[in-house]
């Protein structure tokens, strides 16, 4: 399983209209080699270089198993049009919340995990709730990584 974005390679730089100085919008994202049995896709982007700790930016889950990515700028809304839904990011929001970082260079991972099931979760669930969900369920994951500093 592959993850990769036409906006930025593994390890590069996120450009900044995918952060909070720019349009703050999310970056195209597209994958490939989806285990066979796959029943449905979950999305996390977290930063862990944050003061606090790992700091929450993106969270969706219920992505139909065909489905090949996600398109730039995917709308901040519980439920997308594709039926997948979204949690709440550190940000306190719904859906993306683009690299801020307050210092020094972070590292953005986004994670994708293949799973077994469809969740049974609602829109609005955090990180936590959502890997406590996944917790046996997941077939394969990968990652992408970026990077950003002010």
């Amino acid at each position: 399983m592959e993850i990769q974005s036409t906006a930025f390679e593994n390890g590069s730089l996120i450009p900044p209209e995918y952060t909070c100085d720019g349009q703050n919008i999310s970056p195209p994202l597209s994958w490939k080699s989806i285990p066979t049995d796959t029943k449905s896709l979950a999305l996390i982007c977290d930063d862990p270089d944050a003061p606090v700790g790992i700091w929450v930016h993106w969270v969706l889950f219920n992505l139909a198993a065909e489905t090949t990515g996600l398109p730039e700028q995917v709308q901040t809304v519980k439920q997308l049009d594709n039926g997948a839904l979204q949690g709440v990011n550190d940000f306190r929001k719904i859906g993306y919340g683009g690299p801020c970082p307050p210092g020094s260079t972070h590292r953005y991972f986004f994670k994708l995990y293949a799973l077994d099931t469809l969740l049974d979760l609602p829109a609005g669930t955090s990180k936590a709730g959502l890997e406590h969900a996944m917790r046996g369920h997941i077939l394969e994951e990968t990652q992408l990584m970026g990077r950003y500093s002010r």
